[in-house]
This record gives structure tokens, C-alpha cells and sequence, in this order.
């Protein structure tokens, strides 16, 4: 297998996009830049920290074997089981686990895995995204779940719903789904649970619809959408474990090894900024501060100075892609001692 698979030919290459989307229903954004950029080997070593529907997993097998492998985790036990069937073929060099960003230290500890490339492609996958018993979208009605994985007894956005205050709730959405009528949508939500709480999503896009005045709804998108992404960040605790997730990355690539982060909304890309660019700096004290005294020393380089963005055609062919952005950096040698 290994061996059919190191003399794929280009043209089958250039067709795996393709194949993924017959195969799975979801098409990797951003995944020719992502290889060209990352540039894997055969013989390395891969760690996809979002597994999804496994498109970027099985397009960085085809590039490492023979020799190599890859290593994938998702914090959606559906999506590893489903990755683990499609992908068998593969044999020892595909293993996926259940885990999130800020475990992944914890997950390799012990088996002496030092990666030489790193992907994380934030946010939802569209499996996730289309399945209304997940509850990620409006677009047909489902129970207000969200959690990337509902079998962990975390709080649903439905139990966020149900006892958050209104200021609590209107600041909520305001910082992590910039949400300008957070306040309006808040108190809708506090008054529609003094007779009955919201339990799917159909009933909470009607009611961002109705609670926002239709002059100032937005040209582009639906009333509900960044509401829906805010209790979404929420319920996951996206953001605080992208920031975990790309600081043990980089602490286990081996040197020489890229990462590469894709993002999907501005609080996903500025993180993954700020995170990578403080990485690659050798001093972070103030700019005030005449001497340096923090004895930071960059970690990382970066491999893009500005951030990569989806072409046109991918755009027309994959509207979801729109928004993705791609940042990476390589990893430098460890300090002599």
C-alpha cells in the first residue's frame, strides 16, 4: 500500500481535492497553499491537531509515505471514528485519538514524537456544520447542542441560554461574535425564557430576526450568524484552547518543522497571529521599555510574513472558504546550551 501510494503520479495529486469531496462531502480549504507551504516529505512525521472529515490528513499521507506518517486528533469522537474507518487502508502510518489542542503535550508524552509538521485547521468541519442533531446550524432545525463533543457533560448553548444573565449574555456575544445588537438579542433571549426556553435552533434565528430591528440587519449574512458563532466559541472554549494548542505545537515540532494554522473568523486569525508573530520575536517587553529584560528568544520564523487567502476560483467553487485564512511558521534549532 505504502509503496502504491509513493508513485501516485502528479496528476492524481492535483485531483485529490476532488476525490475528498466525492468521498466525504467536505473539501479542504486552503490545501494547495497549505502544502506548498508546509511542504511534507516522505519519511515525516504529521500531526493534524483537526482531524474533520480527514481530507487534510489523507492529502499529507500521500505526501510523507513511504516512510512517514501521520498522527490526527479531534476532540469529536464522530469524526475520529470516521477517519479511522475511511482511512484503515493506510495501516500503521494513520493513527487518530480523541483530544483537544490544549492536550496534545499530554496525548504524544511518552512515545518520543517529535513532529515535523503541525496543522490546525480551526472552527467546524461542514460534517458538523450539515448535521442538524449538532446543532452548529440554522439552516435546518435542531436541538441548541454545538458541543464538538456532546458526550463530554460540558454545558450545551441551550444550558448557556437557559441561566446566563442579559449583561453576561449581551457581553458574550459582543466579544466573541462582534455582535452589535448583542444587547437587543440578550434581552429577547432573558424575556422569551420567562415562558418557555429556547431548545432549537430554528427558535433562536426567529428570534435574533425578530429582536433586531430589520433596518440594521446585516447585508451579508443572516440576523442570527455571529450569535450562533459566539455561543459556539463559548461552549467549546475556542479560544482560549487555540492559543494552548499552537504554544505545545511549536514546543514539540522538531527544528526545521512548520506549522500551519487556518482560521475562519477574525478572533481565530488574531490569535493565531498574535501567537505566532510573539513566538517569532526575540524581545516581547513594552516598547517603552529602553533595555530588554524579558530574555524572550524567538522560537520560530515565519514562513508568511502576510496572511494567505483563498483564490477566486476556490472561493466560486467552495463559497464556505471565503473567509479562511492560512498563517505558518517553521520551527528553529534549539538553543545551544
Amino acid at each position: 500500500m505504502s509503496v502504491m501510494l509513493a508513485t501516485m503520479g502528479s496528476r492524481t495529486r492535483r485531483h485529490a481535492d476532488a476525490t475528498q469531496m466525492v468521498r466525504t462531502g467536505h473539501r479542504p480549504v486552503l490545501l494547495t497553499e497549505l502544502l506548498q507551504t508546509l511542504a511534507p516529505q516522505p519519511g515525516e512525521v504529521v500531526i493534524d491537531a483537526t482531524l474533520g472529515a480527514a481530507g487534510v490528513s489523507e492529502a499529507f499521507l500521500q505526501r510523507v509515505l513511504p516512510g512517514g506518517r501521520v498522527l490526527a486528533f479531534d476532540r469529536d469522537p464522530a469524526a475520529v471514528g470516521r477517519a479511522q474507518e475511511r482511512l484503515a487502508g493506510y495501516g500503521w502510518a494513520f493513527e487518530a485519538r480523541v483530544g483537544r489542542f490544549s492536550q496534545l503535550a499530554a496525548l504524544l508524552e511518552g512515545t518520543g514524537v517529535r513532529p515535523d509538521v503541525v496543522v490546525m485547521d480551526l472552527g467546524i468541519s461542514s460534517l458538523q456544520l450539515d448535521d442538524p442533531a449538532r446543532g452548529f446550524s440554522f439552516q435546518q432545525e435542531g436541538p441548541l447542542d454545538m458541543r464538538m463533543d456532546p458526550s463530554s457533560g460540558a454545558p450545551s448553548a441551550a444550558d448557556l441560554l437557559a441561566t446566563m444573565g442579559e449583561s453576561e449574555l449581551a457581553d458574550l456575544l459582543f466579544r466573541l461574535g462582534d455582535e452589535r445588537n448583542s444587547r437587543a438579542i440578550a434581552r429577547a433571549v432573558v424575556r422569551r425564557r420567562q415562558t418557555a426556553p429556547l431548545q432549537t435552533t430554528t427558535e433562536l434565528a426567529e428570534l435574533c430576526q425578530s429582536a433586531i430591528p430589520r433596518r440594521r440587519w446585516p447585508s451579508r449574512i443572516h440576523p442570527a450568524t455571529k450569535t450562533f458563532l459566539a455561543l459556539r466559541i463559548a461552549v467549546n472554549d475556542e479560544l482560549e484552547e487555540i492559543e494552548k494548542g499552537i504554544t505545545a505545537s511549536v514546543q514539540l515540532l522538531r527544528p526545521g518543522g512548520r506549522i500551519g494554522v487556518i482560521s475562519f473568523h477574525s478572533g481565530e486569525d488574531y490569535l493565531a497571529k498574535r501567537s505566532l508573530h510573539v513566538l517569532a520575536q526575540d524581545c516581547v517587553c513594552p516598547p517603552q521599555r529602553p533595555v530588554c529584560t524579558c530574555a524572550h528568544r524567538a522560537t520560530l520564523s515565519l514562513l508568511n510574513r502576510k496572511v494567505i487567502k483563498p483564490t477566486e476560483d476556490e472561493i466560486r467553487a467552495n463559497p464556505r472558504a471565503r473567509s479562511a485564512r492560512l498563517r505558518a511558521a517553521v520551527r528553529l534549532p534549539d538553543p545551544s546550551p
